[in-house]
């Protein structure tokens, strides 16, 4: 008896032993799998590329194309931060967000201290006009506008005038919470002679806010660069942790527009397929 029992004792004591040693396993097995938290900072208000919709959640074509991204990188836990846009890129400065997701169009300036994902979308750069034609930005000599002093826009007029010191564009400043509605509201009211942006979403703005009067026009911005001119990237430190995921997020954009996931989410929020040729995610 006393025999049976050290026996039935010895196996108890080695299923014990395994058991425990399976549940170290696995204890082990899940933290190995814990995931990197992304914070991705934007404005939520630059329609249709990100916004909220009527139940306040907050979309759109970067927004879900980020989305699509992370579902392929379960190694990340990607959050979204709402905040003014001209905080994106200090905050991003800072460490507080990982990565940039607003219409981001590509700068020579902001190469030089962000990295860029492949190109999201491409649309072409255009002016919201009461009346007039403008082919190109030498057309706007004397024309006054407003701008966000951090977008890439302004930038555009700031050059302009700085090389064409007879051909000045007058130009004034907005601050982030200026809606677009407003700045619609000011080129109809003549306060303003156009706003220069992209051809998405000014086409896009005035199917939502009903500005029939006003008209859209491509414009040539004589900016030389063929490569980024009228493209959209998400945006990353320049550090060892922007790089690392700039190359991951870049493999899974490269994934979602073979597959045809980019065209879907684009004719959904844009109201078409402006996503780059294949050659673009190379």
């Amino acid at each position: 008896m006393r025999t049976s029992l050290k026996l039935t004792f010895a196996a108890l004591a080695l299923i014990t032993a395994g058991t425990l040693a399976g549940c170290s396993n696995s204890s082990s097995d899940a933290s190995s799998k814990k995931t990197t938290t992304i914070t991705i900072a934007t404005d939520g208000a630059t329609k249709p590329f990100d916004y909220s919709d009527s139940q306040g959640k907050l979309t759109g074509y970067d927004i879900e194309v980020a989305r699509a991204v992370f579902k392929k990188l379960p190694q990340y836990k990607a959050k979204f931060q709402v905040t003014d846009f001209s905080g994106i890129t200090p905050g991003i400065d800072s460490g507080r967000y990982q990565m940039g997701a607003n219409d981001f169009g590509w700068t020579e300036t902001r190469s030089k201290s962000y990295d860029f994902s492949y190109p999201l979308s491409k649309s072409n750069n255009a002016v919201l006009v009461k009346s007039g034609s403008y082919k190109n930005l030498g057309d706007l000599a004397g024309k006054s506008t407003i701008g966000n002093p951090a977008s890439n826009y302004t930038k555009s007029i700031q050059d302009w005038n700085k090389a064409n010191p007879d051909k000045q564009i007058k130009l004034s400043y907005s601050a982030d919470s200026t809606s677009i509605n407003t700045r619609f509201e000011q080129v109809e009211s003549g306060k303003i002679d156009f706003m220069l942006y992209d051809k998405i979403s000014l086409k896009s703005a005035i199917k939502d806010t009903g500005f029939e009067d006003l008209k859209v026009e491509d414009i040539n911005m004589d900016a030389g660069d063929p490569e980024h001119d009228g493209y959209e990237y998400f945006l990353f430190a320049k550090d060892e942790q922007g790089q690392k995921l700039q190359k991951q997020v870049n493999k899974a954009l490269a994934e979602l527009q073979a597959d045809g996931t980019l065209s879907k989410i684009s004719k959904k929020y844009l109201g078409g397929d402006f996503v780059p040729k294949a050659e673009m995610f190379k």
